[in-house]
């Protein structure tokens, strides 16, 4: 069981992306659901989450550009970019828990996908 990413691409700086990552298993509704983004030579780091109810965090540096949402019924949680720079580059995952409280971290992260790269040009 695992997430699967799409989406991604080369985008020129100031475009746009909406990622999707979809869940193999039967259901994610009772889980808060990660996007997860890492750039080349860094660590992984929390970008948005989405818990159970909908509530949704998401990181300062991408406040204002990134939403997060989520579709229970086709297994699916979705990230809108807007006004992409080439810091957010990177390759993006989902990842699962229970709650959003650890997301900035992605400690006790389950369901890892593969990712999807997206490369912004300046």
């Amino acid at each position: 069981l695992q997430f699967v990413e799409s989406g991604g691409g080369l985008v020129q700086s100031g475009g746009s992306l909406r990622l999707s990552c979809v869940f193999s298993g039967n259901t994610m509704a009772h889980y808060a659901i990660t996007w997860f983004r890492q750039a080349p030579g860094n660590e992984r780091e929390g970008v948005s989450c989405i818990s159970v109810d909908g509530t949704t965090a998401v990181t300062n540096a991408v406040k204002g550009r990134f939403t997060i949402s989520r579709d229970n019924a086709k297994k699916a949680v979705y990230l809108q970019m807007n006004s992409l720079t080439p810091e957010t580059s990177g390759v993006y995952s989902c990842a699962d828990n229970t709650t959003c409280n650890a997301y900035h971290t992605g400690w006790n992260y389950d369901h890892w996908g593969p990712g999807t790269r997206v490369t912004v040009s300046s």
